[in-house]
């Protein structure tokens, strides 16, 4: 993630310099940060938007080039994730900075308070979240969160240069685990896996169905999976689970399927590998697809499903993909059904703004409607009446919204109804414009 950051800078035409450690033994000292720009250089798809991009990126090692931070009015920290690591890493930081400089984490997990804990004030000042999201390049959302003593200016100097220099949509995020994206988005991918295997579904049914009919990127949940890398998503679940309450929803989901501890434990990580629930064999020139089978292990020749529950869902929107009479539309409600309700019971807890849901997982996930969008799709009432049917709890805000939609049009302006029942006027950054609003 780290060089990937650095690439995005150097793409908006920032001089950026990439740290990392020192390998024992090396004869490069910075072989690392090195080898990084290299790959980024080779990268598919591209990481940079043209190769001499890469000449604004200058490497070094934090044993013998730490003294560089000095010279930053942005310090980005992006190292493993182990709060005694990234501490230290911040007294080493606070002790070079220039005054006034902004240090950031791109931590998906560790809360900020637990990064701030111990921190010198001046620092903690100065210190917030940037958490971006991979690929760099083509992923929009930065999630950005302020602590208690971060400054204001901090705050404002980062969303604008975020949104404006980098071309991201900015969403402010409290400090709760997983902040927005991930706290939906990891619990809509284990409840998948798992709902898969409860009814037989192949991992390419089951990306067929939660794919493009629910307006979710063509990958789906298994090839998501391979995408991000199995192993990082194994740490990012337990580092979730370990951060939320045992109660929530996602701990019943968390360990996801026996078969991906088994994959990983094999070397089977995802694309960065050997492959993942896919494989591609054969000559490079004609490969040939395989596919894990979920129950057995066992590897088989992948298969393109053709899912009349799909097909429907494309045609004709949510509903008709969740109504339709077989195990295909089965699995698609159970997903959604469950998604949605835990989207809506986060408001107001770790937001009072609907729209801030929406816009982390079509910005971050890439899905064409937020869950609050997709429950206006399938109709507030029918969604609650449904989910009262079978038994799953109704968040407070379809209560509220007994009657009405979650968005509306008014005097010409796009309006998102709050926890309250009140409609507000939907404020894009300034200088955007979207056709849809």
């Amino acid at each position: 993630m780290g060089s990937a950051i650095a690439g995005h800078l150097a793409n908006a035409g920032v001089p950026v310099v990439l740290l990392d450690v020192v390998p024992q033994g090396a004869e490069c000292r910075d072989v690392i940060a090195k080898t990084a720009v290299t790959r980024l250089l080779e990268s598919s798809p591209p990481a940079l938007m043209h190769p001499d991009n890469a000449k604004l990126i200058t490497v070094g090692n934090i044993e013998d080039h730490m003294a560089w931070v000095a010279e930053a009015d942005w310090i980005a920290e992006a190292v493993v994730e182990r709060l005694e690591v990234k501490q230290a890493l911040y007294r080493d930081i606070d002790r070079l900075r220039k005054p006034g400089s902004m240090v950031s984490s791109n931590t998906s997990t560790i809360p900020l308070a637990m990064l701030t804990e111990d921190m010198p004030a001046g620092l903690a000042h100065d210190f917030c979240i940037t958490h971006f999201f991979n690929p760099v390049r083509y992923m929009r959302l930065v999630e950005l969160v302020a602590g208690p003593q971060t400054r204001p200016e901090v705050v404002e100097n980062l969303s604008v240069f975020c949104d404006v220099t980098l071309g991201k949509g900015v969403v402010h995020c409290r400090d709760t685990p997983g902040f927005l994206a991930n706290r939906v988005g990891c619990y809509a991918l284990q409840l998948a896996m798992v709902e898969a295997l409860n009814l037989g579904l192949t991992v390419e049914e089951a990306d067929a169905v939660v794919g493009r009919p629910m307006g979710i990127p063509k990958t789906g949940v298994f090839g998501l999976y391979d995408l991000i890398g199995l192993d990082l998503m194994l740490d990012v679940c337990r580092s979730l689970r370990a951060a939320l309450p045992p109660r929530d929803p996602f701990a019943a989901v968390a360990d996801g399927i026996a078969i991906t501890h088994a994959l990983v434990r094999a070397g089977y990580t995802g694309q960065k590998s050997r492959g993942g629930f896919y494989r591609d064999v054969g000559p490079e020139e004609d490969p040939s697809r395989e596919a894990v089978d979920l129950e057995t292990g066992e590897v088989r020749p992948a298969v393109r499903p053709r899912l009349d529950a799909a097909a429907a869902g494309e045609a004709h929107g949510l509903r008709a993909l969740v109504e339709w009479p077989d195990k295909y539309g089965r699995f698609a409600w159970r997903v959604l059904a469950r998604t949605l309700s835990y989207a809506a019971s986060l408001v107001p807890e770790v937001t009072e703004d609907p729209l801030a849901i929406d816009e982390a997982m079509k910005l971050g996930y890439n899905w064409a409607q937020g869950p609050f969008e997709m429950i206006d799709a399938l109709g507030v009432d029918w969604f609650r009446n449904r989910l009262e049917g079978d038994g799953l709890p109704v968040p407070g805000i379809l209560e509220v919204a007994r009657g009405q939609s979650l968005y509306r049009v008014k005097d010409g302006r796009l309006q998102c109804m709050d926890i309250g029942g009140d409609f507000h006027e939907v404020r894009r950054a300034p200088g955007v414009m979207r056709l849809g609003d």
